[in-house]
């Protein structure tokens, strides 16, 4: 059972830390936060019964309505009242006669919170909450629609995840069966701590004084001073209902990023985004930046389809990706550079009856999806070689490298022919145990026996067979977690594919309107200020940076010169993109004339908006 285990263990950090499922980018950001507050490190949660429902949430509003805070402190101030009470826990009716049971049952909650004080008695959150009959319904129905991230909305199963991740303390409150991220929070993290050129700290840093304010950074307690807005204020102060969260004692793995320039683009685009913070309600910055998480980590997995199994075809990780050779993000002009691994994405607009655009759209995520496969078997390549780097260490035939772990590049070098006899010799052993498993679970499979008469190498036979059981079982995951990702059929997503139809690239207005934001920014030092552009500026922007090919067809990525009927296509699938920009209320063309023509952000900014802890890109 052990071996069988070990076969068919897939994740493998080194490559991705995503455990591919499909992914909500809310529970993302809600266990991210404790990766920013804590410098990488996962928290540790003080012991608690059960999962948070939303009556939970609801008596903490109630015991702070006038009525429960007044009564309380009638407690407190009467010595008599005040000393029984502390003395046997118990409130007498007698005292309260105006209140219900249950109004002193919160009254007594409300007292024995551990913290508690005279002080914090003065603090009134609702007034009149018991007044109204229809109050408490209309305080339910606020906090489960706009302060919760619920599961199973509507139906017998429903539970609330985590409230909404509008402040970055609102992890302490997560139902852990219920906000799994599937590790893609310490993808993004580890992603922004290895981008280079101060853009990973200055990024984390941003994200730090964004998603942390109106806590004391020394106590972690509510400060009212800062102005919030009220959904933000409101979890703020459920979180003083929470106490004994502190940074986890198991130290993380810090794999750095098969591709660094990935990384880099990522922290630059967080920190463009928010340099809006002070111009964009928060709700909304929130929104853009679960929506430009998910863009990222999309557009690097289906990096790691196309860079993955070219590595491991030749034997070895490419000299120009690392450190120092990533030629990703080194110019604003040309950010992708001469990247051999750039992906290309073919971006239908949505134009009524540009059937042509769509079937290039369909054809451009067809052949990015039918990279799984390869994909796969590189995959299990590297996982199982890295268990072979373990076994040698063990057995003392080969030392760790100097940084500590065999990273994928190191791994890849055990393809070549000065380990042939130890990889052949290792997987000759594991080849044994996984043919006697699959000959115990089942009739012999003659595919199997197909494989093994091929002639391959131990290690090679060993691999095709691990594909042949698990690759569709990865591969659905896979794709599963894709479409996530890419928010398929989502107004934020890049990916439409309707009931009983093929996958095509699709821009959403919100994913859209994020993107605008970013390419509307010019730095100046280290600020911004918005800048009007024009519609061939905008896309060779999202063309550039991201790939995105709305008014042209890429020259890779199974297209060449394009047809009369493509540019056809294409020329409409344009038009269809101003159209969308009007919509969205980002493009003015006042007349025919060209220099009217312009996009201008909805929200201008001066040059005086810099992010805390802005990297210095020179």
């Amino acid at each position: 059972m052990a071996n069988r285990r070990r076969d068919q263990e897939f994740r493998l950090p080194k490559i991705t830390y995503i455990d591919h499922k499909v992914i909500n980018m809310d529970r993302v950001l809600t266990r991210l936060f404790p990766r920013l507050k804590y410098d990488g490190w996962d928290s540790r949660r003080a012991a608690r019964r059960g999962d948070l429902e939303l009556k939970d949430f609801i008596v903490t509003f109630q015991k702070r309505d006038r009525v429960i805070v007044e009564a309380a402190r009638t407690v407190l101030d009467n010595p008599t009242w005040a000393s029984n009470f502390q003395a046997r826990e118990v409130i007498e009716a007698a005292w309260l006669p105006a209140l219900s049971e249950t109004q002193i049952q919160l009254v007594k909650e409300l007292l024995l919170e551990p913290r508690m004080t005279r002080e914090r008695l003065n603090d009134v959150w609702f007034e009149g909450l018991f007044a109204e009959p229809a109050a408490e319904g209309i305080i339910a129905s606020w906090i489960e629609t706009d302060l919760m991230d619920v599961v199973n909305r509507g139906k017998p199963k429903q539970a609330i995840a985590a409230p909404r991740p509008l402040h970055g303390n609102t992890y302490k409150f997560r139902n852990a069966n219920h906000s799994r991220d599937y590790n893609a929070s310490d993808q993004l993290y580890w992603m922004l701590f290895h981008a280079r050129r101060g853009l990973g700290q200055g990024a984390r840093e941003a994200l730090r004084n964004f998603f942390f304010p109106g806590v004391n950074k020394v106590t972690d307690a509510y400060d009212p001073r800062d102005q919030l807005d009220v959904e933000t204020q409101a979890l703020l102060r459920l979180d003083q209902q929470v106490s004994g969260d502190t940074k986890d004692s198991k130290t993380p793995e810090r794999y750095p990023p098969l591709c660094l320039g990935a990384a880099d683009l990522l922290a630059d685009d967080v920190l463009r985004l928010l340099a809006y913070q002070n111009y964009v309600p928060r709700t909304v910055l929130v929104e853009y930046l679960k929506i430009l998480f998910a863009f990222h980590l999309a557009l690097y997995h289906l990096r790691l389809l196309k860079l993955l199994p070219e590595w491991v075809r030749t034997r070895g990780a490419d000299a120009s990706c690392g450190q120092h050779g990533c030629p990703l993000g080194n110019s604003d002009t040309r950010p992708c550079g001469d990247c051999k691994y750039q992906i290309a994405l073919v971006v239908d607009m949505g134009a009524a009856g540009n059937t042509h655009m769509t079937t290039l759209a369909r054809r451009s995520a067809d052949l990015h999806y039918r990279r799984i496969p390869e994909y796969i078997q590189s995959h299990f390549v590297i996982k199982k070689l890295d268990e072979m780097a373990e076994y040698l260490v063990r057995m003392s035939r080969t030392p760790v490298p100097a940084t500590g772990f065999f990273s994928v590049r190191d791994l890849l070098q055990m393809l070549q022919t000065p380990y042939s006899a130890e990889r052949e010799a290792y997987f000759k052993a594991r080849l044994v145990g996984l043919i006697e498993d699959s000959d115990s679970t089942s009739d012999r499979d003659p595919e199997i026996e197909r494989i093994t008469a091929l002639g391959l190498s131990d290690f090679e036979t060993f691999i095709e067979i691990l594909v042949k059981r698990r690759g569709a079982f990865h591969r659905d995951y896979i794709t599963q977690c894709l479409d996530s990702l890419l928010l398929k059929n989502s107004d934020a997503g890049m990916l439409r594919q309707p009931r009983g139809s093929v996958r095509a690239f699709s821009m959403g207005s919100r994913l859209l309107e994020v993107l605008l934001q970013l390419a509307v920014l010019t730095q100046q030092g280290t600020s911004f200020t918005t800048r009007e552009l024009r519609v061939e500026e905008l896309l060779a922007f999202l063309r550039l940076r991201y790939g995105l090919y709305i008014d042209q067809l890429p020259d890779t990525d199974g297209f060449t010169v394009p047809s009369i009927l493509d540019r056809q296509a294409l020329r409409k699938n344009v038009e269809a993109f101003k159209t969308r920009l009007r919509e969205i209320g980002f493009f003015e063309d006042l007349s025919d004339a060209y220099i009217t023509q312009a996009i201008k952000s909805r929200y201008q900014i001066d040059g005086t908006a810099s992010p805390s802890g802005r990297g210095d890109r020179s």
